[in-house]
């Protein structure tokens, strides 16, 4: 992997922490929500709710907790009016950043993100300003331990791409629209699906020099740490030694 991977290192070993704090499960929580709310409370006639509850059970959010952010959102109680947005800025070096989020109050939220980006030395960024940046991809994480077996499935199902992510673990990517195609089609070649969604990948990538890792990181950090971000995408780059950093 390249030194783009760092981040996502650093994300993933906040994950266990974040868990048990409870704070990864109030996203997924809130993911599963808005999905009832959109889709219905079926998670058999709602892709979108299938696969939120998919990940939350991956992360080993409770069944309860799973059950009771369904029947909230299907409820459509006031706990249930979230609004999924998109915040687009830069950070040090001029770094791209695009944020998901979910608010109840898209004018705190707003204010409070563009002070942090302020207070870690990037800047907000109008609408557009980097969303062009970035393109939609459906990606799948599957545990296997036969990576050219997992190849040969994956161009079955008309896969574009399969990148590892750790050991016995890996992505298999594709077009956005395909996402439900390419989870069924693994699932029926016998592949452990570990969960399903679509994701943003950058197009450009920028190399963060040196002097700058540590501040685009702090950034990148405070912005994940956020209450009403749920994903942080990034076209840093930090270089071959950022691999195991």
């Amino acid at each position: 992997m390249s030194g783009h991977s760092k981040w996502a290192n650093i994300k993933r070993r906040k994950a266990v922490v974040d868990a048990q704090k409870g704070k990864i499960f109030s996203r997924l929580a809130r993911e599963i929500m808005v999905a009832a709310r959109q889709g219905g409370p079926n998670p058999d006639a709602n892709f979108r709710l299938a696969t939120a509850v998919e990940r939350a059970r991956a992360e080993n959010l409770p069944t309860s907790n799973i059950e009771r952010a369904i029947a909230r959102g299907a409820g459509g109680g006031d706990d249930a009016n979230y609004e999924e947005l998109q915040y687009e800025g830069y950070g040090p070096g001029g770094v791209a950043i695009l944020l998901s989020v979910m608010t109840d109050n898209r004018n705190r939220t707003a204010a409070e993100i563009r002070h942090v980006f302020a207070k870690h030395g990037g800047a907000l960024g109008e609408t557009g300003s980097v969303g062009w940046m970035f393109q939609r991809r459906a990606r799948v994480r599957v545990r296997a331990k036969d990576e050219e077996e997992l190849i040969l499935a994956a161009a079955d199902v008309g896969a574009e791409d399969v990148a590892q992510d750790e050991e016995d673990f890996y992505f298999v990517y594709g077009k956005p629209d395909d996402l439900r195609a390419l989870r069924e089609g693994l699932i029926a070649a016998g592949c452990e699906v570990v969960s399903a969604d679509v994701t943003l990948d950058p197009t450009v990538r920028a190399e963060v020099a040196p002097e700058d890792q540590d501040r685009v990181l702090s950034l990148l950090d405070a912005l994940d740490e956020h209450d009403d971000v749920q994903e942080v995408y990034t076209s840093a780059d930090f270089g071959e030694d950022g691999e195991d950093a």
